[in-house]
């Protein structure tokens, strides 16, 4: 039998934050998530840690064939060697107060199984017993998963030298996947952003993503999705292949780092509780379509199910919060990122950038436009990214010179895609808005517009090279730029790995005097501030598309109000009079909510619910 070793992961940040990770917490038996974005990055850490570790480096240039897929193949393998190795130093080290074994079995949860037997072994005097109970908790040590992250949206499509394109299977997120299976890890890769058919085809070409004669599935796929039926369409889509989805991982649409990719007005609250009605549903159904796939490819079928895991992140603060959140909702774990970009331990930010994070209040973190994908990207008023951007839009220069390009994707101007940050794009269109007469105040409006785009797919990975000292040349500054979740907020202390894991699990509080509510009201703030936001940009000439969207938008967050309603008290972790303040916030913005729509009958003239009362 597997134990459990904890009972949260950390998800993928940026595409540098977490690009290590594995290397500073899996032999604690913590999982985390690589971004596989950057490759040239990746390279860049790969040099790095075969350096540090005394490995040989052999560079994989741009030059050499299937490159991008190389250069993750490689950094994935040199990662699971250097944990492996870390791991069993850990394991092998004698259980003395300060240990690497002691530092292990004291960062696990109060209600471990592993932990009990470790207290239990304490209290043994006898030598010859001890050391039995040692040696059997040993064997049940295990590391945590060096996980993967592909975001399915950026799978741009790439060239030859002579600018003719490449098949398929060479595009950003084809050659990812590649790297990922051609690699000797046994771990989970998880698709972000949702769905992308080409890259969900080509997953049924590597056996390591098929489970064995055993049921054991070496490359694990993890979903990160945003509601249930995006969550069964998905599943059945890799069902159909014979290929089992190994977990859904819940985020909040809003109350996250990074891009913010809003739900359609559904909450994380009834999106959980529909999860936990029907995941036997989704489990049996998607068995079904699993098992006839794998008979008609000739392949061994299953007499019952693999394990499916429901997962929750985005917004999680305190202890009670995951507590409940793990009891209620019967979820397999929680994700905690955000926090961490406090921990120096744990991920890679700069230390200027450092000391804007722990100062950030919530005046500071916004949601941006800075991304080229024309998603709301979180960000921090002041990133040097930024700050750089707005230097360079004062010039005649605005924009990048585009050094990486995954986030291409206009063809406004040109044939082949490019990115809306670069230097190419704002020039032509600097053109563009002069050619077209303006009025100063609308050409001004525009030119903002414009240069708002920021070169994040480079400037997020900026950090890694600052803090590593990799790369650094006295002639050349680096930007980094940083997408920490408004939870942030809420944290502004500087802390050690120890220390933010005791807070996790209960065993003390790093929360700062901030007031902060529910993490499911403050999610609810979010979705409000967006809805109003999106009303406002169509609100003089709304389509019926836009209409149609907008009210579906309405009717999901009314139904999720509808259900805090009769959720808030039973949040039995928390004290009645946090629970009766919950409900009081929630009605006040269900009131917000409804004098705005009242305010644009246009768009919303159906009637409303009835107010809640407490």
């Amino acid at each position: 039998m597997v134990v459990k070793i904890h009972s949260f992961h950390i998800p993928v940040m940026g595409s540098a934050f977490s690009i290590d990770t594995p290397i500073k917490v899996a032999q604690y038996g913590i999982s985390s998530v690589i971004s596989l974005v950057d490759d040239a990055l990746i390279e860049q850490m790969r040099q790095h840690y075969a350096k540090m570790v005394g490995e040989e480096y052999t560079p994989i240039t741009k030059y050499d064939e299937d490159f991008r897929a190389q250069r993750i193949k490689e950094y994935l393998n040199l990662v699971h060697r250097i944990v492996k190795q870390k791991f069993e130093k850990v394991k092998n080290s004698s259980f003395e107060t300060g240990s690497e074994i002691v530092k292990y079995f004291e960062s696990l949860p109060e209600n471990s199984i592993l932990k009990a037997q470790y207290l239990k072994m304490l209290d043994v005097t006898d030598p010859k017993l001890k050391a039995v109970l040692q040696e059997r908790l040993r064997n049940e040590m295990q590391p945590g998963s060096i996980d993967v992250n592909i975001m399915t949206k950026l799978d741009k499509t790439n060239y030859a030298k002579d600018r003719t394109e490449l098949p398929s299977e060479y595009s950003d997120a084809l050659a990812a996947l590649r790297g990922y299976a051609e690699s000797s890890l046994d771990s989970a890769i998880v698709f972000s952003a949702g769905i992308n058919r080409r890259l969900y085809s080509y997953v049924e070409k590597f056996k390591d993503f098929y489970a064995d004669a055993t049921g054991h599935i070496k490359k694990k796929i993890i979903l990160k999705v945003s509601d249930y039926r995006s969550s069964y369409i998905q599943g059945r889509f890799f069902a159909k292949k014979g290929l089992w989805v190994s977990e859904y991982r819940i985020e909040s649409g809003l109350n996250c780092g990074g891009h913010a990719f809003a739900s359609d007005g559904y909450l994380m609250g009834p999106m959980l509780d529909e999860f936990r009605r029907r995941k036997d549903e989704l489990c049996t159904t998607l068995y079904k379509i699993y098992n006839d796939a794998l008979k008609a490819k000739n392949k061994d079928t299953f007499d019952q199910p693999h394990a499916l895991k429901v997962t929750a992140q985005g917004g999680i603060g305190t202890a009670k919060e995951n507590n409940f959140l793990m009891n209620y909702f019967q979820i397999d774990g929680t994700g905690w990122a955000t926090p961490f970009l406090l921990v120096p331990e744990v991920t890679n930010v700069d230390g200027p950038t450092l000391e804007k994070l722990s100062e950030a209040t919530q005046k500071e973190l916004y949601l941006s436009d800075v991304s080229p994908l024309g998603v709301p990207f979180n960000n921090i008023k002041g990133s040097f990214s930024d700050t750089e951007k707005e230097r360079k839009a004062t010039t005649d220069k605005p924009g990048s010179p585009c050094p990486k390009g995954h986030l291409i994707s206009n063809t406004e101007f040109t044939k082949i895609p490019i990115c809306t940050a670069s230097r190419q794009y704002q020039k032509l269109k600097f053109d563009q808005l002069k050619a077209m007469n303006l009025s100063k105040a609308a050409f001004d409006e525009k030119y903002t517009q414009m240069t708002k785009k920021a070169c994040i797919c480079n400037d997020l990975g900026e950090a890694a090279l600052i803090k590593n000292d990799i790369d650094q040349k006295p002639n050349i500054k680096r930007f980094s730029a940083i997408c920490p979740g408004p939870n942030l907020a809420y944290f502004t202390k500087v802390t050690s790995f120890s220390e933010m894991v005791s807070h996790i699990y209960g065993r003390m509080n790093l929360l700062n005097n901030t007031y902060r509510p529910n993490m499911f009201i403050n999610e609810l703030k979010m979705y409000i501030d967006y809805f109003k936001k999106e009303v406002q940009k169509i609100a003089i000439e709304p389509t019926e598309k836009q209409v149609k969207y907008l009210n579906e938008f309405k009717i999901n967050m009314l139904e999720g109000i509808d259900f805090y309603k009769e959720f808030f008290p039973r949040m039995v972790e928390e004290t009645q009079d946090y629970r009766n303040r919950a409900l009081t916030e929630l009605n006040s913005y269900k009131k917000k909510l409804e004098e705005f729509l009242s305010e644009h009958s246009n768009i919303f003239s159906n009637s409303l619910p009835p107010m809640l009362v407490v």
